[in-house]
């Protein structure tokens, strides 16, 4: 049984099928950037993208992703640098302790990917199932509004 995640192909164990998906992305693969803040999928810390959708990886198990492409933080960071969501969000102070970033930035980038030009009201709505304690979501929110500009088709 295999996976994709961040383009790479990924052989699942039978016998780790019921194991979370959280766990298993940072402790097997170290990617270390999907946190875990809450383990039953209030926090959003843990978002990552599966078939283009977010979702909560500390919801799901590896046998929920059997076959499906799955998207982490450290897949949608370029090589070179950081891409222009990750960029909008320092250079709007979208950061502050940083723990709910990662997954901030992938339910937004789920988000551009299917509405490239939002309203304000649009963007509170994807982000809400994630929380964060340090911004007020005011930079977040504009952080996102800006990026979208590089998301369009």
């Amino acid at each position: 049984m295999k996976t994709t995640i961040n383009n790479r192909v990924i052989e699942i164990k039978k016998d780790d099928l019921d194991r979370s998906l959280v766990g298993f992305l940072r402790e097997d693969l170290d990617l270390t950037g999907t946190k875990n803040g809450c383990n039953i999928g209030v926090c959003g810390s843990c978002t990552i993208i599966v078939n283009g959708k977010a979702k909560q990886s500390c919801r799901l198990k590896l046998s929920d992703v059997i076959g499906k492409e799955v998207l982490t933080i450290e897949g949608v960071t370029p090589p070179d640098g950081l891409n222009p969501l990750q960029r909008a969000f320092l250079d709007h102070g979208a950061v502050q302790c940083g723990f709910c970033t990662p997954g901030m930035i992938m339910a937004a980038h789920a988000f551009l990917m299917s509405n490239d030009n939002p309203t304000r009201k649009e963007i509170r709505r994807a982000i809400s199932p994630n929380l964060c304690r340090c911004t007020g979501y005011q930079q977040i929110i504009e952080a996102i509004e800006s990026a979208a500009v590089h998301y369009r088709k």
